[in-house]
């Protein structure tokens, strides 16, 4: 049995490449499916031990397509490329956020 190398792995969807901005958008479709609210965080370290990120702008809660989250993901990509950012689902009925992924990691893309 081969096992992955040892490398830092961050969240869900960590032992897959980079995502590219369709594959994302691919992700952001499902969240957008199933009713979640989009949103945008991002930090400068991915501790797992560190539960608060920084709220890239409000949710956005009158998304209604993926370009508006993409475009969101990129003005963040731009302005804090040093740090982490990720694409987060929160859901209105349970008051919580249940899914997450990291879109860009520093020095990678």
């Amino acid at each position: 049995m081969q096992t992955f190398p040892k490398i830092r792995r961050f969240e869900t969807l960590s032992y897959l490449p980079p995502l590219s901005d369709e594959q994302i958008m691919r992700q952001v479709q499902y969240i957008l499916d199933k009713g979640y609210i989009p949103g945008v965080e991002f930090s400068e370290e991915s501790e797992p031990t560190q539960h608060y990120w920084t709220l890239w702008k409000l949710p956005l809660f009158h998304a209604k397509s993926t370009s508006d989250v993409l475009n969101e993901v990129r003005s963040c990509r731009s302005d804090y490329s040093n740090c982490f950012i990720r694409v987060v689902g929160f859901d209105n009925i349970k008051q919580c956020q249940v899914l997450s992924f990291i879109v860009h990691k520093p020095n990678q893309r």
